[in-house]
């Protein structure tokens, strides 16, 4: 079965991401990015920085499976019974800068706009964080993070830089090489602070590693473990997910392995695996997929799951559209509470309302979409 990878953050055409890019408004304030939508091959394709920070990062494009290979599969014994450890909070943070919060401001009389607030831009989302820019991404970080503990809640937050991005596709980019981006991830770290923050480390950087050599993939599995040790070294509240794909990519066993090699096993460097990321599969779908993964990942009993459930209402498209397809809504609001057992959250990692370049400029908000999510 061939399917396309969760688009994530690109300098091209990416979508449904928010991303704190440094667009010249100063170094304090997050900016999402533009995301790039995913090419219809086996290779997925990642977003492009977009400009609203709800969320506050670009997000990824969807992935989509060309077809099913048979029933979903079914949550695992083992999985179901592992252990969790309750968050600090339970209340997820809203940045205040993003694009649907620009538009809802500056259309209080739209017709559409009622809805478009009260089911989207009133809604927590990732922050995401795409540009290689390590002068300022310690204080980029530090404004999204000191905001939500000001307010008492839990950002969610996206470093998308890893080099050789999106395998050179539409969300393209990243640091220029892995002394690079071990560096720029150390000041990335600085700016989590001492409250609970939820990582999502790097969209698609396992998942869609196909493209490298053995020996590139090797290197970049241990960047990736050395992102989650430092992270979680810089603060010991910080929940650090490990890209899983989705349940249309590869199988729980072939994924698991990648993500052992990533350092995703290890309670020193992750707290589990995210998976959904801008697509459209159903919750319970990932809710299978995610516990599969987990008891072939092994490690300690504590590690979870956090799934994408920004645009999964309807599930994903029969026909495996992925550009902005239609039919398309709002899944389960973004919460710390999932009532699943292994599953820690359920995130709109993607901003709904920001297109996939079909409705609309690959990472723009585009309103016409928006409604047609929320209503």
């Amino acid at each position: 079965m061939v399917a396309l990878a969760s688009a994530v953050v690109a300098a091209g055409t990416v979508t449904g991401m928010m991303s704190a890019l440094d667009d010249g408004r100063g170094s304090d304030e997050a900016r999402p990015d533009v995301s790039g939508s995913p090419f219809l091959q086996p290779l997925p394709a990642v977003p492009t920085p977009s400009s609203s920070a709800t969320s506050s990062s670009p997000s990824p494009s969807p992935s989509v499976s060309a077809s099913k290979a048979g029933p979903s599969p079914r949550p695992s014994t083992s999985a179901a019974t592992r252990p969790r450890t309750e968050p600090a909070s339970v209340r997820l943070y809203r940045h205040s800068d993003s694009q649907v919060l620009d538009w809802v401001r500056a259309n209080p009389d739209d017709p559409r706009r009622p809805v478009i607030e009260s089911r989207i831009a009133d809604r927590p989302a990732a922050v995401w964080f795409a540009d290689h820019t390590p002068s300022n991404i310690t204080s980029r970080v530090r404004a999204v993070t000191s905001a939500g503990a000001a307010k008492g809640g839990v950002p969610v937050v996206v470093p998308y830089a890893i080099p050789d991005r999106d395998c050179g596709g539409a969300s393209q980019g990243g640091a220029p090489d892995l002394g690079a981006y071990d560096g720029w991830i150390e000041k990335f770290a600085a700016g989590l602070g001492t409250r609970e923050v939820v990582v999502i480390l790097e969209p698609d950087a396992i998942a869609q590693s196909d493209c490298l050599s053995e020996g590139e993939r090797t290197a970049r599995f241990n960047a990736l473990a050395r992102a989650g040790r430092v992270l979680k070294t810089a603060n010991p509240k910080a929940r650090v997910y490990f890209d899983a794909g989705h349940s249309d990519w590869n199988s729980p066993g072939k994924q698991a392995g990648l993500l052992r090699r990533a350092g995703a096993a290890s309670a020193a460097s992750s707290d589990g695996i995210f998976s959904n990321v801008s697509n459209f599969n159903r919750t319970d779908e990932e809710v299978a997929y995610v516990r599969r993964t987990l008891d072939a990942l092994g490690g300690p009993g504590s590690l979870g799951a956090v799934i994408d459930t920004s645009r999964n209402g309807n599930g994903a498209p029969a026909d495996g559209e992925w550009c902005d397809p239609a039919g398309r809504k709002l899944g389960q609001a973004p919460t710390l509470r999932t009532g699943e057992a292994g599953v820690d959250a359920y995130l709109w990692v993607k901003l709904p309302g920001e297109s996939d370049g079909c409705r609309g400029e690959p990472g723009t908000f585009t309103p016409d979409y928006a409604y047609d999510l929320a209503r």
